[in-house]
């Protein structure tokens, strides 16, 4: 493979992965009201941490990488979590990254035993996990696409204009186009979005023109990481959902480079992405995961040889070191924003709804487990006031939905699939 194919397929993966990449931190940043700098430094950093999370888990090394071409990203089940945690009155910025480092140390001391574990998180439970968070985020997308919650024009008539010109690209494009293109439909609507916004005259450049070329990364950018036992609970389920997920793309993965995935292989993969938490965590980003987007790439390209993603991995760590280049995504208008979000958050809920089908299918107690458990986490996102007089032990459990949601379809899992006789069918329709 000459040169010039390489970098043009790393320049590939990059695209890929790039909207999944900077949508995370802008959510957050916004969510959690940082200043334009401060939300530079979050894009610059998560691109550059994407970078070294990926060459941590395309090496195949003794303790750590799965040595497959995967590209790594902040997982969106992360998000949810981390704005609760950040928004808490009683918790902060310091008890996220205190929750990242300290899910991530977790994951690195179970990775060899999370093989006899992955039977607590069938795909009835990570499917209803999966689900929960998608449909709690959608309040979020659906505020930005009106301009941002509390703006004091929301839902005015050029937010919306922006919202639905962006949808309507990112349709446009994943229905006619083909390969690569339909890949990064999501970037292309931002992208014209963006470019519409700007001869609509609501683009403010500020935030470019006052950020630096280039920069030192900095540990602990956000303050000394503190830590809170029910914020670590939280970020540790994230954490093995994630695990969950990425066994899925290893495997995907082993069977496109015709290569067979060993117990070993697998630790060592879970390990990389216990220690990219860390790293991220360290240096104020967030939890790590695959990007399943980036095993489509290369099943298309037929691209398997792992320096195509080494170049990638080294083109996120440049781009990340300048925060002129990151401040360019902290102007893509909110309702532009809102649009991308919409489209992403209802594919994530397509993904739980599509790991749930073949269980709810085969068998009337997984309908019952998915049915209570994304009712209760979706439920407790809504109403989160619910269980405010419980004890404060209890409220670590019940203070947010995606704990409640996970930890009911854990249990409801052991009680109605591995403790005690089967249910038997019901082909009764109710």
């Amino acid at each position: 493979m000459n040169k010039a194919k390489v970098v043009t397929l790393s320049l590939q993966h990059l695209l890929a992965m790039y909207a999944g990449a900077i949508l995370v931190p802008l959510i957050i940043g916004d969510a959690i009201g940082f200043t334009s700098k401060q939300l530079t430094y979050l894009v610059a950093i998560d691109i550059l941490m994407c970078g070294v999370a990926t060459l941590l888990q395309v090496m195949s090394g003794r303790f750590i990488g799965i040595g497959l071409p995967v590209v790594l990203g902040c997982t969106f089940t992360a998000v949810p979590p981390i704005i609760a945690i950040a928004n808490n009155p009683e918790q902060g910025i310091t008890d996220v990254y205190g929750a990242i480092i300290a899910s991530g140390v977790i994951i690195m001391l179970i990775a060899g035993l999370f093989g006899r574990l992955v039977v607590f998180f069938p795909p009835v439970v990570t499917g209803s996990v999966v689900t929960i968070i998608g449909v709690s985020l959608l309040p979020v997308a659906m505020n930005n696409m009106g301009g941002g919650q509390g703006a004091l024009d929301f839902a005015a008539t050029h937010h919306l204009i922006l919202a639905f010109a962006t949808l309507l690209v990112i349709l446009l494009v994943y229905r006619f186009a083909n390969g690569f293109l339909r890949s990064i439909s999501i970037l292309i609507g931002m992208v014209v979005g963006t470019l519409l916004a700007i001869t609509m005259g609501v683009v403010d450049f500020t935030p470019v023109e006052e950020a630096p070329i280039g920069h030192i990364v900095q540990p602990f950018y956000f303050g000394m990481p503190t830590f809170d036992a029910s914020a670590i609970l939280m970020m540790t389920i994230v954490g093995m959902v994630s695990l969950v997920e990425s066994t899925g793309v290893y495997f995907a993965l082993g069977s496109i480079c015709n290569k067979n995935i060993t117990y070993k292989e697998l630790a060592r993969g879970y390990r990389a992405e216990g220690l990219a938490s860390v790293i991220g965590g360290l240096f104020n980003a967030f939890p790590y995961t695959t990007f399943s987007q980036n095993v489509g790439l290369t099943r298309m390209s037929g691209a398997k040889d792992r320096v195509v993603i080494v170049i990638t991995g080294v083109m996120l760590i440049l781009l990340g070191f300048s925060p002129k280049l990151a401040a360019v995504a902290t102007i893509i208008p909110t309702a532009v924003l809102g649009a991308a979000m919409l489209a992403m958050f209802g594919m994530v809920i397509t993904q739980g709804i599509t790991m749930l089908a073949p269980s709810i299918e085969k068998s009337p107690a997984n309908a019952m487990i998915a049915a209570i458990a994304i009712g209760l986490g979706v439920g407790v996102a809504v109403v989160p006031e619910l269980f405010v007089n419980l004890p404060e032990q209890l409220k670590m459990l019940t203070s947010n939905g995606i704990v409640t949601g996970s930890i009911t379809a854990i249990v409801l899992n052991i009680l109605f699939n591995m403790i005690g006789p089967k249910m038997k069918e019901d082909n009764h329709s109710l």
